[in-house]
This record gives C-alpha cells, structure tokens and sequence, in this order.
C-alpha cells in the first residue's frame, strides 16, 4: 500500500507528505522582530497542543538563561510580574486558552509577545502594539513547528535571553533538506525507515519514550500519532518512567497490543543509556520488544530535528495504512464549535 504513489497522492489530499519534506523551508523564515536587550526575571508561554511544541522544542534547544515555563492552561502562574516576559502563542489566533490567560497576563504588566498566523490575537497585537510574530498560514499547528520555533529564538535572541540561535536554526536548513530524502513516498518500503516503522505500529496503542533531550521531540511523536494517525498514543521519559509506570508493563493487562517506540540520543546522560539497556533486559517477555530510534546528527540539534522530522513520517505513512487523510482533525473543530454554543 504504501509503494503506491497513486494511492498515497489521493488519499493525501492535502499533500501533508509534502508540508513534512518542506520544512527546511520554515527556519529560513524571517519575522523582523524589533526589541530592545531586557532584563526578565522569567519567561511563560502561553500555548496549547501543536501551539506549544516550538516552546516544547526550545527547553532542550537552546533553552534559557532565566527560568522558562510552558503554561497549557486558562490561567497564569501566580509569579508573573512586571519583570516577567509573556509570550501568547497560537497559531490560529483564536485559542480560548491562550486568549484568557493573555488577558490576565496584561493586568500583571508582563512584557507581552504574540505568536499566531492570523486571529484574534493578531487584532489584539496590532490595536495594542504588541511585538507581533505573524507565522505563515495554511497548515494545521503540528505541522508548523519549525515556523514557531524560528520565531521563538528570533524574539528571545532578540531580548539577549539566547545568542545568535535564530541564525544558527536557519544554518540547518539544507540539512532538514537532505535529511528528508530516504523517507519520501517515491523511496519503497524495504529501505524506508518511516514505512519499516509504520507498518510496525498498525493495530496498535503506541507507547514513546525518551531521555530529557529527547522528550519534547517524543512527545511531538505522540501529538503526531493523535492528529495524523487518528491513534491513540502515549509519552513518557525516563528516569522518571523507572519509577512508576515501570511496574505497570510486569502484570496488567495480560495481553499487550502495544508497540513500544524508544528515542535515543548519543547526548543522552550515560545513565540514561544504561537505565534504558537494564529496563529492556528486565522487561523482556513483559511488555513488546521496544522499536529502537537512533537519533542521528553532529549535534543536538540536528538529532532533535532528524528524530521529529522521522516522527512526523512516521505517523503519516500510519495514517495512510489506516486508509485515512492525515490532514484534518473534524473532531477538535467539533469541539470548538460545541464549546463555542
């Protein structure tokens, strides 16, 4: 099914392969952001699902010289102040959450930043002269991560909270290009890492796990198993996963229809490495033989975007074999519109 180009074009309507093997084009993007060096105590983003991977991303790379937090909620954190930056981030515009928490940001007197293609929030922005990051539109928020992310580090270089990042993220441009090839739909299945893996995970729960550098790029695995795949998936990471949910593969339930997906990093702590080997060895017969990733690249960062940029292949090829579009999320539009009325 997947060797057949017909099928994949048509069933791939809106041609989501595509907007994957084009993201080298999103961190060539520039956005002219024009802020002058200040001082922050902290920085909240304010963003939900797709809206806050790029936030997600930047906590491993680059991460920040203040305290960084992602908040997916109504509300903000007690501590925002006026020595406090706030960055409201949706990529429609019109995320109830991020509205209502911007609202209660603008009483603290935070510094505020917006991040959206369009919406509400650009209104807001341009009638409130709020520094304005304007994303290109067209896409569903999982599928412009990059274009967020190059925004990000273009405003936090900008506020000296990062050096020189925007510059540097824009420099990986031909290597997501090339990265891309030996997945795209014309490459067939025997050789193609995306369809291998894929074919792997039909009919199953899928579990994801990771070290630290890797967690927000496995947790992008599982938005992109939710939205592309119409798949149920979790995420979780270790060390933390050795305390708890490591006890939960030894007994229930019995039968297992999971496929269990392990992201590895060559940056990864040496301990992390070896919790994985020991985990794998203990919980042999227990739970299914983990799917293991190597993450590849000459950095972190080229192995956070080869390991998402695999993800995102991945879980469209998973869409494909379940006879289904990738692109459309009916369900979450249905949502909105209930929650609206």
């Amino acid at each position: 099914m997947l060797d057949d180009l017909k099928f994949i074009h048509e069933k791939d309507a809106d041609d989501v392969l595509g907007t994957a093997g084009r993201q080298w084009q999103q961190v060539l993007e520039e956005y002219s952001i024009k802020v002058d060096k200040k001082s922050f105590n902290n920085v909240v983003l304010s963003g939900m699902g797709g809206s806050a991977l790029a936030a997600a991303l930047a906590q491993s790379w680059p991460g920040f010289k203040v305290p960084f937090v992602i908040s997916r909620d109504y509300s903000i954190p007690q501590f925002l102040d006026d020595k406090s930056l706030f960055i409201a981030s949706s990529y429609s515009g019109n995320t109830e959450e991020t509205l209502t928490a911007l609202a209660s940001a603008e009483e603290t007197g935070a510094t505020i930043v917006i991040i959206s293609s369009g919406g509400k929030l650009e209104e807001i922005a341009k009638e409130k002269s709020y520094t304005f990051a304007k994303l290109p539109g067209g896409l569903q928020p999982r599928h412009a991560t990059l274009y967020g992310l190059k925004a990000l580090v273009e405003i936090t270089d900008g506020f000296g909270l990062t050096d020189n990042k925007a510059s540097e993220l824009a420099a990986k441009s031909d290597y997501l290009k090339k990265l891309c090839e030996p997945w795209v739909a014309e490459k067939p299945t025997k050789g193609n890492l995306a369809k291998e893996i894929a074919q792997e995970l039909m009919g199953k729960s899928v579990v994801v796990y990771s070290g630290p550098i890797l967690a927000p790029v496995g947790y992008k695995w599982k938005i992109s198993f939710n939205e592309n795949s119409k798949h149920i998936a979790w995420f979780n990471q270790f060390p933390e996963f050795n305390h708890n949910e490591f006890l939960g593969w030894t007994k229930q339930p019995t039968q297992k229809p999971y496929a269990v997906i392990d992201l590895r990093s060559s940056f990864d702590n040496p301990r992390i490495s070896k919790r994985f080997e020991v985990t794998k060895k203990l919980l042999s017969g227990l739970r299914p033989n983990p799917i293991k990733v190597e993450a590849k690249g000459e950095d972190k960062l080229e192995q956070m975007l080869w390991t998402m940029l695999l993800g995102d292949f991945v879980s469209i090829y998973l869409a494909l074999l379940s006879n289904l579009n990738p692109f459309p999320v009916a369900l979450i539009e249905d949502l909105k519109k209930e929650l609206a009325d």
